[in-house]
């Protein structure tokens, strides 16, 4: 076990107070953190901005612990012989006694990461985002200091506030550009041309841009990124993916996480870092958050147009629209089956709604885990804990409550660790300049119709950005670093044969199907890679960690 009983303070906390900021600039972050915490434990990290991860042990015996809004920084954390233990990473926290936790497990199949509290580990957990712990004469008290809030009001001037945005676009990431070469990542997408470009602003030297791409139809958008680099003048540079890259890289890149990670952008965003090290950069600047902070996810149509249920008026649903959907006469044409399915989803409320689309739920859990990792495992709990998430925004619009919800299990529990991972394995640092907390609060007071304007997304941020962006990257549709490796498992014998290995060792093991890893393998992948590619990618994730980490691990 690598738990430290020593004080840390990592990341860039901010703090308001000026004497604290004093402070923290002439004996470090963690003498401000004394001050505050010996004050008041409890608020201490209210107001703190930037991101951070501070644990510190006061001369009482006290320990305190606290992490970002986002957590960009991480912690976790476990009790032994009356003692709180702290640790960056989980597996950091675990020894010869450690059990892998089941209930984790069927998490990671659902989420395809394992979201805070729990960690892949029994009793080792991590701490939420915008989240403290205090842990004191034996009782351990968890509880946010941070919670999303909104205000619905209506913008007296959107021009105004375009100008007042773009100012703080280029002011969050010059705020990110530390001194050595400035260097972006370069998907071609709304997001990272921004930060690109608001990197040309703010820099006194050339910018560097770095992109993948994927030989795959429908896959690589290289021309975008190429279009943004010659729009802002950078220094680009591109690699393209291959199968053996992946082949090569997936063992390292699984087994680099402190538990198993299955977001399949992690590869794609490993290379595109691995080529600015090699490069010799040494901070990269990623465009995350722009979405989720402006409602630039497609969901978010999607679910608007189903709210719009809610108004249709009681009696037509229930005496006309309902029961004529429910006869039989409404299967046998297309326009009346798209009905059906339109209200069997509006009915079902948010975020109930999502565990519709989720991925081991329609595949039928029973269909794809064994009888004895059923038996272990609470099929309830991860919706029980979107719905607490679900509910930490209130007094809000629906859409703004989806935003908060992404804040925490997209950006914070997926994408962020995504790109913190791939950086990491690569030798690289990372800065989440549309995560400042300036762009926060102003995400927070901007009108809903202005994030989501009728079914258009992040209309203010596009409107906002027109002349600055090319308008082609305006118009796009989101795509990102997306891998093709459905297509590429069935075309390319090593890349197959690896998943094969990787799948058939998890039924060894007791976890999953043997019938259904073969026939997600023999059938359904080659009937649609795409979607039964994520699957694959999932499960192979999951035993190349296992393999790494805990190689011996068999359900008893």
């Amino acid at each position: 076990m690598n738990a430290s009983n020593l004080n840390l303070s990592r990341g860039s906390p901010q703090f308001s107070d000026h004497r604290l900021a004093e402070l923290a600039k002439t004996q470090g972050s963690l003498a401000a953190w004394r001050e505050k915490v010996a004050h008041n434990a409890s608020t201490a990290a209210i107001g703190v901005q930037g991101n951070f991860a501070v644990a510190l042990r006061e001369p009482t015996g006290r320990t305190f612990l606290a992490v970002d809004r986002f957590s960009i920084q991480t912690l976790c954390y476990r009790v032994d012989n009356g003692q709180l233990l702290f640790a960056s990473r989980a597996d950091e926290l675990r020894d010869t006694t450690t059990d892998i936790d089941p209930q984790a497990l069927f998490d990671y199949l659902y989420f395809h990461a394992i979201p805070s509290p729990r960690t892949i580990f029994k009793n080792v957990h991590r701490l939420p985002p915008g989240h403290y712990a205090i842990f004191d004469n034996g009782k351990l008290t968890v509880a946010a200091y941070w919670t999303p809030s909104f205000t619905e009001g209506q913008a007296t001037s959107l021009d105004q506030k375009k100008i007042e945005f773009r100012q703080l676009l280029q002011d969050s990431v010059a705020s990110q550009l530390d001194g050595t070469r400035p260097a972006c990542f370069l998907s071609g997408g709304t997001d990272s041309s921004t930060v690109a470009g608001m990197a040309v602003l703010a820099s006194n030297e050339p910018v560097a841009t770095y992109s993948i791409g994927f030989d795959a139809q429908g896959y690589d958008e290289m021309a975008y990124a190429r279009l943004a680099a010659r729009h802002f003048k950078t220094r680009h540079h591109e690699y393209y993916v291959t199968p053996a890259d992946l082949v090569r890289s997936i063992p390292m890149v699984a087994s680099h996480f402190d538990q198993p990670f299955g977001n399949s952008s992690a590869l794609p965003a490993y290379y595109c870092a691995k080529m600015a090290c090699d490069d010799g950069v040494s901070k990269l600047l990623a465009g995350d958050g722009g979405d989720e902070l402006f409602g630039g996810n497609s969901r978010y149509a999607k679910q608007r147009i189903f709210g719009w249920y809610d108004h249709v008026p009681g009696l037509l649903k229930t005496k006309l629209m309902e029961p004529l959907l429910k006869s039989p006469a409404a299967a046998r044409f297309a326009l009346t089956r798209k009905a059906v399915s339109y209200v069997e989803q509006a009915r079902v409320p948010m975020p109930d709604r999502l565990q519709m689309y989720n991925l081991i739920m329609r595949l039928g859990v029973h269909e794809v885990l064994t009888p004895g990792l059923l038996a272990q495992v609470d099929l309830t709990a991860p919706l029980q804990l979107q719905r607490q998430v679900w509910h930490t925004a209130k007094n809000c619009s629906d859409l703004n409550m989806e935003l908060a919800y992404d804040w925490r299990f997209t950006l914070a529990e997926s994408d962020l660790p995504k790109v913190r991972g791939a950086t990491c394995v690569a030798g690289v640092e990372v800065g989440f300049p549309l995560l400042d907390d300036r762009l926060l609060a102003f995400s927070q007071s901007l009108p809903s119709a202005a994030k989501l304007r009728g079914l258009q997304l992040r209309w203010f941020f596009k409107s906002a950005l027109q002349g600055f962006l090319p308008e082609e990257i305006i118009r796009k549709k989101k795509q990102g670093f997306g891998l093709p490796f459905g297509l590429w498992a069935n075309a390319d014998t090593a890349l197959k044969a690896l998943a094969t290995d990787s799948l058939n060792s998890l039924a060894e093991r007791g976890l999953i199907r043997s019938d259904f890893i073969k026939t997600l393998l023999g059938q359904r992948l080659a009937e649609h890679p795409g979607y039964f590619g994520e699957m694959v990618w999932i499960l192979m994730t999951l035993e190349q960690w296992l393999r790494a980490k805990a190689p011996s691990y068999r359900l008893p």
